[in-house]
């Protein structure tokens, strides 16, 4: 029986979920992975304890579906946004991720606002303002406080993107994800060049970017081997958690609004066109529909 397999590297563990062809569950797993805060407000993980906890709820839920691994006729990937890997040219991370709900970075937004030329001038090239969860002012923190780790740097990627990495060897990400680096031109669906000139980010450390839809890639041998799949099983772009939710919640036109209450407290909304809020108000990344984008706000 053909299936497909969905993987969500969350805050707290690894969610997989088997479905059939027409999206009826089949099975579901989780796999949790610890979290630290070595000080207040720090927030970080080891990612290779995502990809444990991705192959033992990967091998978890097969079994529970009842389905061989080649069945699997395709892999998407959802996870936690905002987090930075930091890689030099092997699998191994150079140190722990900053996770999203890291809040050492405050410094960082401010000078990443100021470099732009101010918030709205900041809204005006990525379409959102420096916040401390995400990407980019992780990334100055870490060039800042660990400039030996930065130096060995080659690779900067995302959570899920991570996963992708040790699954097929791309260092691929797609559009809804990568809009929370605060590095993407999101009318243009591109990196910001300017803001990675204005910010003395090389362009060559991060991913190749990707509609969600689209193949990124394939299962190599020793990772089809560790999750139980078929080498060559095909693994696409995927989604930014909150985007991937609301593709679940039906929020792929216009009209039609979610809230969602929990540790992160979100309002989401479809948008046929992107959406300049000058005071920063809403947040504008793109959707996992080609071609269109999302607007939401948050308090954590």
């Amino acid at each position: 029986m053909a299936c497909l397999l969905g993987i969500d590297i969350g805050t707290s563990g690894t969610k997989a979920l088997v479905c059939d062809l027409k999206g009826k569950v089949l099975a579901t797993a989780i796999a949790e992975h610890p979290i630290e805060s070595p000080r207040p407000g720090w927030s970080q993980q080891d990612p290779r304890d995502w990809w444990k906890s991705t192959v033992r709820s990967t091998r978890l839920v097969l079994k529970k579906a009842g389905v061989d691994g080649r069945e699997v006729k395709g892999v998407g990937l959802s996870g936690q946004m905002h987090g930075s890997v930091f890689l030099g040219d092997g699998i191994e991370p150079l140190r722990p991720a900053l996770l999203w709900n890291d809040q050492r970075t405050a410094r960082q937004c401010e000078q990443i606002t100021d470099k732009a030329g101010g918030r709205e001038a900041l809204i005006e090239l990525v379409a959102n303002p420096a916040l401390t969860g995400f990407t980019a002012p992780k990334i100055l923190w870490v060039r800042e406080h660990e400039p030996k780790i930065y130096a060995r740097t080659r690779h900067i990627l995302l959570p899920k993107d991570y996963i992708r990495f040790r699954m097929t060897g791309d260092y691929a990400t797609e559009v809804s994800d990568a809009g929370g680096m605060l590095l993407l031109d999101v009318v243009n669906r591109r990196w910001s060049q300017k803001l990675l000139d204005l910010l003395d980010i090389d362009p060559a450390l991060l991913a190749k970017l990707y509609e969600s839809p689209q193949v990124t890639g394939q299962l190599h041998g020793k990772a089809a081997r560790e999750l139980g799949l078929a080498a060559g099983t095909p693994v696409v772009g995927g989604a930014g958690d909150q985007a991937a939710g609301a593709v679940g919640d039906g929020i792929v036109t216009g009209g039609v609004v979610s809230a969602t209450l929990k540790t992160n407290n979100m309002i989401f909304a479809h948008a046929d066109q992107p959406q300049h809020n000058p005071q920063g108000q809403m947040h504008t990344i793109y959707h996992t529909v080609p071609g269109k984008w999302y607007v939401f706000n948050y308090i954590l």
